[in-house]
């Protein structure tokens, strides 16, 4: 960081830093919201030559490619949805886990670095977003019709 930058956020206060940081991370779950549902969602459920290939080579035909791109796509909303975006943060990291997964086992390797990449920003977004899981359960349980199990 240059001197004059890093005597900038010495100087900002506590609320600017945090104003900043919010703005950051929101860009940020913007941007992975737009990458899983045009780079990644997209080409699975418009059946793209490229998906429908690499999903055959897997051995999971058109209803795994179809199944993969909504998840991605439900998670790439969910991103954008206060209440929904630490989970939503959280499920898109596991299906990464899975990509990973299959990138070593199916692709030998190939883009196995892809996923691993994807999960820091999405474990970031997880961890700062975690109070509003207690929102969701709320809503959940209000959802219920307030029965107790």
């Amino acid at each position: 960081m240059s001197e004059t930058a890093a005597r900038v956020a010495s100087s900002a206060s506590p609320t600017a830093r945090g104003r900043f940081a919010r703005i950051a991370l929101r860009s940020v779950q913007v941007l992975l919201a737009l990458f899983y549902a045009i780079a990644s969602a997209l080409p699975k459920l418009i059946a793209h030559p490229s998906a429908v290939e690499s999903f055959d080579k897997m051995g999971w035909g058109s209803a795994g490619m179809y199944a993969i791109g909504v998840l991605e796509l439900a998670g790439a909303v969910a991103l954008l949805v206060p209440v929904l975006q630490s989970v939503a943060a959280m499920a898109l990291s596991a299906l990464m886990v899975g990509a990973f997964i299959v990138q070593l086992t199916a692709f030998d390797g190939q883009n196995a670095a892809t996923p691993l990449i994807l999960i820091v920003p999405l474990a970031l977004i997880a961890w700062a977003r975690r109070a509003h899981n207690k929102d969701l359960v709320r809503l959940l349980r209000g959802a219920g019709g307030g029965r107790q199990a």
